[in-house]
């Protein structure tokens, strides 16, 4: 059975939040986990190529600067592109976007913080082991930083049904 899913009313069943109920709309959780994988790989990917040409175009001193254009690049690249399509290009590929807690998508704000809460959790095993267990446990996909934020990954193909 497939719901539609309209963040303005809360007639969908999510009660407080506006994002869809993980238990009477389960298709826009469906996988979301995996495809969140994926979706970092393509991006790890996309950055370490963008850090090799900014490395190249410095004349081999962004490649000593490694670390820090690394940090920068991703954090521009994963605001940036949360604050304009609330999804990466690897979520856009693998068709799953974030939305906040009311069901809206992001703001530049809300993708700062959550840019910035993923490099948190990146900074030390603990919590990145958190954060995955929590991302197969949660009703809604969650990760560390999304449940500090009410923020979810969700399937954009369940949106269109």
């Amino acid at each position: 059975m497939t719901h539609s899913y309209d963040p303005r009313s809360n007639s969908n069943g999510a009660g407080l939040w506006g994002l869809p109920d993980p238990d009477t709309q389960a298709e826009f959780y469906q996988d979301v986990t995996l495809k969140r994988l994926l979706a970092w790989v393509i991006d790890v990917a996309l950055i370490v190529a963008i850090c090799f040409v900014i490395g190249l175009l410095t004349f081999g001193i962004g490649f000593f600067l490694w670390g820090l254009v690394y940090l920068a690049v991703g954090f521009v690249y994963r605001t940036t592109a949360l604050t304009n399509k609330s999804a990466t290009l690897g979520m856009r590929l693998t068709a799953i976007e974030l939305r906040r807690h009311d069901g809206q998508r992001f703001d530049r704000q809300t993708a700062a913080l959550h840019t910035l809460g993923y490099y948190l959790s990146m900074s030390t095993a603990v919590l990145q082991m958190i954060s995955i267990v929590m991302m197969f446990t949660t009703a809604r996909g969650q990760g560390l930083g999304d449940m500090v934020l009410g923020t979810a990954a969700i399937n954009r193909a369940a949106e269109r049904r």
